[in-house]
Protein backbone atom coordinates (compact mmCIF):
# COMPACT_ATOMS: atom_id res chain seq x y z
CA UNK A 1 0.00 0.00 0.00
CA UNK A 2 1.26 3.37 -0.75
CA UNK A 3 -0.33 7.25 0.56
CA UNK A 4 -1.84 8.99 -2.40
CA UNK A 5 -3.40 11.86 -0.73
CA UNK A 6 -5.07 13.24 2.36
CA UNK A 7 -7.56 15.33 3.64
CA UNK A 8 -6.46 17.57 7.58
CA UNK A 9 -8.96 19.75 9.27
CA UNK A 10 -8.07 23.35 8.29
CA UNK A 11 -9.21 24.58 11.86
CA UNK A 12 -7.89 21.49 14.46
CA UNK A 13 -5.20 20.06 11.86
CA UNK A 14 -6.49 16.86 12.83
CA UNK A 15 -6.30 14.10 9.50
CA UNK A 16 -9.52 13.66 8.13
CA UNK A 17 -9.08 11.42 5.22
CA UNK A 18 -6.56 9.26 3.24
CA UNK A 19 -6.30 8.01 0.00
CA UNK A 20 -4.11 4.42 -0.27
CA UNK A 21 -3.16 2.72 -3.61
CA UNK A 22 -2.44 -0.73 -4.17
CA UNK A 23 1.00 -1.60 -5.81
CA UNK A 24 2.68 -4.08 -7.44
CA UNK A 25 6.55 -4.30 -6.77
CA UNK A 26 7.28 -4.73 -10.38
CA UNK A 27 5.02 -2.18 -11.35
CA UNK A 28 7.34 1.57 -12.21
CA UNK A 29 5.50 4.24 -10.94
CA UNK A 30 5.74 8.10 -11.22
CA UNK A 31 6.35 10.03 -8.47
CA UNK A 32 7.46 13.12 -7.57
CA UNK A 33 10.83 13.16 -4.78
CA UNK A 34 11.54 16.87 -2.78
CA UNK A 35 15.33 18.25 -3.23
CA UNK A 36 17.14 19.17 -0.20
CA UNK A 37 19.62 21.77 -0.48
CA UNK A 38 22.74 21.69 2.64
CA UNK A 39 25.32 24.04 2.81
CA UNK A 40 26.37 27.39 1.92
CA UNK A 41 27.05 28.56 -1.31
CA UNK A 42 30.94 30.28 -1.90
CA UNK A 43 28.84 32.91 -3.81
CA UNK A 44 27.24 33.78 -1.38
CA UNK A 45 29.70 34.01 1.26
CA UNK A 46 32.59 35.29 -0.90
CA UNK A 47 30.91 37.36 -3.45
CA UNK A 48 27.64 39.05 -2.38
CA UNK A 49 25.72 36.80 -4.51
CA UNK A 50 21.86 35.80 -3.61
CA UNK A 51 20.95 32.09 -3.47
CA UNK A 52 17.80 30.94 -5.43
CA UNK A 53 16.37 27.69 -4.98
CA UNK A 54 14.08 27.65 -8.11
CA UNK A 55 12.60 24.02 -8.35
CA UNK A 56 12.35 22.02 -4.97
CA UNK A 57 11.22 18.34 -6.76
CA UNK A 58 11.45 16.68 -9.63
CA UNK A 59 9.48 13.69 -10.87
CA UNK A 60 10.80 9.95 -11.72
CA UNK A 61 10.02 6.93 -12.42
CA UNK A 62 11.19 3.58 -10.76
CA UNK A 63 10.01 0.40 -8.83
CA UNK A 64 8.48 1.30 -5.03
CA UNK A 65 11.28 -0.06 -3.20
CA UNK A 66 13.87 2.45 -5.11
CA UNK A 67 12.04 5.25 -4.19
CA UNK A 68 13.79 7.99 -2.38
CA UNK A 69 12.39 9.83 0.28
CA UNK A 70 14.50 12.80 -0.95
CA UNK A 71 17.56 14.18 -3.14
CA UNK A 72 20.21 16.45 -0.83
CA UNK A 73 22.33 18.30 -2.96
CA UNK A 74 25.17 20.29 -1.51
CA UNK A 75 26.16 23.76 -3.06
CA UNK A 76 28.80 25.18 -1.15
CA UNK A 77 30.93 24.93 -4.42
CA UNK A 78 28.09 27.17 -5.73
CA UNK A 79 29.66 30.50 -7.14
CA UNK A 80 28.12 33.34 -8.63
CA UNK A 81 26.47 33.01 -12.10
CA UNK A 82 26.87 29.41 -12.04
CA UNK A 83 23.60 27.04 -11.89
CA UNK A 84 22.74 23.94 -10.57
CA UNK A 85 20.49 21.45 -12.73
CA UNK A 86 18.42 18.36 -12.64
CA UNK A 87 20.63 16.78 -14.44
CA UNK A 88 23.63 17.32 -11.82
CA UNK A 89 21.16 15.37 -9.31
CA UNK A 90 22.77 12.32 -7.25
CA UNK A 91 20.70 9.72 -9.43
CA UNK A 92 21.63 6.08 -9.21
CA UNK A 93 20.92 4.13 -12.53
CA UNK A 94 17.78 2.48 -11.15
CA UNK A 95 15.71 6.00 -11.10
CA UNK A 96 14.45 7.68 -14.48
CA UNK A 97 13.96 11.18 -14.17
CA UNK A 98 10.94 12.59 -16.05
CA UNK A 99 12.04 16.34 -15.29
CA UNK A 100 13.60 18.05 -17.92
CA UNK A 101 17.50 17.49 -17.54
CA UNK A 102 18.28 21.49 -18.11
CA UNK A 103 15.71 22.71 -16.27
CA UNK A 104 17.58 24.84 -13.23
CA UNK A 105 17.16 23.93 -9.48
CA UNK A 106 19.12 26.63 -7.83
CA UNK A 107 21.52 29.18 -8.95
CA UNK A 108 23.41 32.35 -6.73
CA UNK A 109 23.00 35.35 -8.87
CA UNK A 110 24.40 39.19 -8.08
CA UNK A 111 21.86 41.67 -8.02
CA UNK A 112 22.46 44.87 -9.89
CA UNK A 113 23.35 47.95 -7.98
CA UNK A 114 21.71 51.56 -8.64
CA UNK A 115 24.84 53.37 -9.61
CA UNK A 116 24.90 56.53 -7.21
CA UNK A 117 24.95 59.74 -7.90
CA UNK A 118 27.33 62.22 -6.27
CA UNK A 119 26.43 64.50 -4.06
CA UNK A 120 27.44 67.77 -6.03
CA UNK A 121 24.86 66.22 -9.04
CA UNK A 122 22.60 66.15 -6.73
CA UNK A 123 22.80 69.46 -5.27
CA UNK A 124 22.67 71.18 -8.44
CA UNK A 125 19.28 70.17 -9.42
CA UNK A 126 16.67 72.61 -8.02
CA UNK A 127 13.35 70.88 -7.02
CA UNK A 128 10.77 71.61 -9.58
CA UNK A 129 7.16 73.42 -8.02
CA UNK A 130 4.47 71.66 -9.60
CA UNK A 131 2.13 73.83 -12.14
CA UNK A 132 -1.36 74.70 -10.50
CA UNK A 133 -4.48 74.83 -12.63
CA UNK A 134 -6.80 76.86 -10.84
CA UNK A 135 -10.09 77.32 -12.71
CA UNK A 136 -11.96 80.30 -11.72
CA UNK A 137 -15.01 83.03 -12.14
CA UNK A 138 -13.15 85.23 -13.95
CA UNK A 139 -11.54 82.55 -16.43
CA UNK A 140 -14.88 80.98 -17.54
CA UNK A 141 -16.06 84.87 -17.90
CA UNK A 142 -13.11 85.65 -19.94
CA UNK A 143 -13.65 82.12 -21.97
CA UNK A 144 -17.34 83.12 -22.87
CA UNK A 145 -16.34 86.56 -24.16
CA UNK A 146 -13.48 85.09 -26.19
CA UNK A 147 -16.25 82.39 -27.80
CA UNK A 148 -17.81 85.81 -29.03
CA UNK A 149 -20.43 86.85 -27.36
CA UNK A 150 -21.60 87.79 -23.53
CA UNK A 151 -22.05 85.13 -20.96
CA UNK A 152 -26.20 85.03 -21.00
CA UNK A 153 -27.81 85.31 -17.83
CA UNK A 154 -31.06 82.76 -17.07
CA UNK A 155 -34.21 84.18 -16.27
CA UNK A 156 -36.15 83.00 -14.11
Amino acid sequence: MMLRDWQVDPLGGRLLHVDMVRVTRDTRLKVKVPIQITGEAKGVKTQGGIFEFLLREVEIECLPDDIPDHFVVDVTELLVGRTLRVSDLPVNDRIEVLTDANRAVAHVIMLKAEAEKPAAEVAEVAPVEPEVIRKGKAEEESAAEESGGKKEKKES
